[in-house]
């Protein structure tokens, strides 16, 4: 019986991405599932907001160009929300697995915080099911299939892991025999991007974006060794407990 995974992303249902994913999914003779935001949701991390008439989430049936036989649906809600409820057996049986993207533009650094794309991924994972971000390097992708073909590479080894983890991966928008190499990578201190405050008056704070050109000063992180032409893969976990921080002296403040 083969292995159900859900397939997401935050850039919408329409997204080519979305459908190179599945197609890699399908490749690796994986029972896949796409649910997906019906209108873009990119910046919307792990949220679990969602459109709702009369009480119900609005789900619409789909069908995917050249993946006819995948069912789809396109969802009123947030990438994570639609993880969530996954889980839950909102889309037939529950997936044990959940890849998500491939998103438009790199998720890389601390960054990846505000991340749909990951927020999806580390949704399922808070639900025992391990997960895969997939992120291509270009705000105008030229090479969906290269991202699609080393995410069929990783997807044997996510499978496999004992413990369930989601593996970040970013391509580098090439042809895949440029690709230098698959790297384990380290998060950069920065994501591919920057907000910063361009004027303040007033009643309002205006802001720009700004795009980092320094991956070199970190190049064994994710940042600089994806701009070094390699394929990067990062191991994260949902969020947990600090355990190497005291607290026991706040125990007394209320007489406890």
């Amino acid at each position: 019986m083969s292995l159900r995974v859900l397939v997401t992303n935050d850039d919408g249902i329409s997204s080519e991405g979305l459908r190179a994913l599945a197609g890699a999914a399908v490749a690796q003779g994986l029972e896949a599932v796409v649910a997906a935001p019906a209108n873009e949701a990119s910046g919307s991390s792990a949220a679990l907001t969602a459109v709702q008439a009369g009480g119900r989430i609005v789900v619409e049936r789909r069908t995917l160009e050249g993946l006819e036989s995948v069912p789809a649906y396109a969802v009123a809600a947030a990438p994570a929300f639609i993880s969530l409820i996954a889980t839950r057996g909102a889309f037939g049986d529950a997936p044990q697995a959940v890849l998500s993207g491939i998103n438009r533009g790199a998720n890389v650094g601390n960054a990846i915080l505000h991340s749909g794309t990951v927020g999806a991924a580390l949704t399922g994972c808070t639900q025992g099911r391990p997960g895969l971000a997939v992120s291509i390097a270009s705000a105008k992708p030229q090479h969906w299939d290269t991202a699609a073909a080393i995410a069929g590479r990783v997807l044997p080894h996510l499978l496999a892991l004992d413990v369930p983890v989601v593996l970040n991966l970013n391509v580098p928008d090439v042809l895949t025999a440029e690709i230098r190499g698959i790297r384990q990578a380290r998060l950069a201190s920065f994501g591919a991007v920057q907000m910063t405050i361009t004027e303040m008056g007033h009643g309002y704070v205006q802001l720009g974006v700004a795009t980092h050109s320094e991956p070199e000063h970190e190049p064994d992180s994710d940042a600089g060794l994806l701009a070094a032409g390699y394929a990067t893969v990062t191991a994260l976990q949902p969020i947990c407990e600090r355990e190497d921080v005291e607290l026991a002296e706040l125990a007394g403040l209320l007489g406890a």
